[in-house]
């Protein structure tokens, strides 16, 4: 038993760092071929790279793993060592792949609308932007929402693989120590300090709000690569049929659910409720069928974002 355990942890391991790998890399194709050659930066330590690396010519990379180091130390010594061995792993991943990919290919962007120009022609009416060998014409939503779907995979990939970003969100979580603000709010502060850079630095108002567009395509998309297409309902009933709502629930739908004891506000009666948490394709189910056992049922539906324990997903060890 323990030997098949063992078995069982070692390749949930390597899946994990095949994962973080894969994470990383295409972390770096997003960062250097798509959001680099259309000056923008939706956050992190990499988006404020990219706007140095334009000001100020040096590989993204360098100036990347130039704040990530001393904030991995910093953060260590402040909060902890709350940074794992993965983290580490993925912040040396990062910066080797976008170092090979952007000695390899450059700041060239892959989508644009328009050829590549050796030099602005005249009459064009959209903002052109250098890049290595000439100018090119950009196509900013494509490129927006292809930018936002590959860092939403890759960094969804990676915290799968159970690290973390680190980055700039060490800088939140500091101030968090310290100031007792959110650390949700914090993140959107600093992220937002950093997407604004681009209109500061290029004076292009565009630039910012692409910028948080790839920022809410990579959410999303992060939380269907972290939590998959699955949705979940959470539902309490009130009904004075219990008795028949529960054999519905065990019998037709083949789940579990808790008797919750309370009593009415109104005349003070007791009452049960049923809470009972169920995939989409069961909840309509129900849904449908409480009317039927009971049209005078009170029933509260509520999206539940993550379900752990025993009939879905396992509780974590760590």
């Amino acid at each position: 038993m323990t030997e098949v355990k063992i078995q069982k942890d070692w390749k949930k391991e390597v899946w994990a760092y095949v994962l973080l790998i894969v994470g990383s890399a295409l972390f770096a194709v997003g960062d250097v071929m798509f959001v680099n050659p259309y000056l923008m930066a939706p956050g992190g330590t990499y988006g404020l790279s990219n706007v140095f690396n334009t000001l100020w010519p040096w590989k993204i990379s360098l100036y990347a793993i130039c704040m990530d180091v001393p904030l991995l130390i910093i953060g260590t010594l402040i909060l902890g060592p709350k940074f794992g061995v993965k983290t580490i792993v993925s912040t040396a991943l990062i910066f080797g792949f976008t170092f090979l990919l952007e000695s390899a290919w450059g700041y060239n962007p892959v989508i644009f609308d328009g050829k590549i120009m050796e030099a602005p022609i005249e009459g064009i009416s959209m903002v052109q932007i250098p890049h290595d060998g000439g100018w090119f014409v950009p196509d900013y939503f494509l490129n927006t929402v292809v930018a936002g779907l590959i860092y939403g995979v890759a960094i969804g990939l990676i915290f799968r693989s159970g690290a973390t970003s680190g980055g700039s969100d060490i800088i939140s979580m500091i101030l968090h120590k310290y100031t007792k603000i959110s650390l949700g709010t914090l993140v959107m502060i600093v992220d937002g300090c950093i997407t604004l850079s681009t209109l500061v630095a290029f004076g292009d108002i565009r630039l910012p709000i692409y910028s948080i567009i790839i920022i809410f395509i990579e959410g999303k998309v992060i939380d269907l690569v972290v939590d998959g297409m699955k949705s979940y309902k959470t539902m309490f009933i009130v009904t004075d049929h219990i008795e028949a709502v529960r054999d519905y629930i065990i019998n037709d739908l083949k789940r579990g659910g808790t008797y919750i004891a309370g009593k009415g506000l109104y005349q003070g009666a007791e009452r049960q409720m049923i809470y009972v948490t169920l995939d989409r394709p069961d909840m309509v189910k129900l849904r449908s069928n409480l009317h039927r056992i009971d049209p005078a049922a009170f029933v509260n539906i509520m999206d539940s974002s993550e379900i752990l324990g025993m009939g879905f997903k396992a509780l974590p060890k760590e």
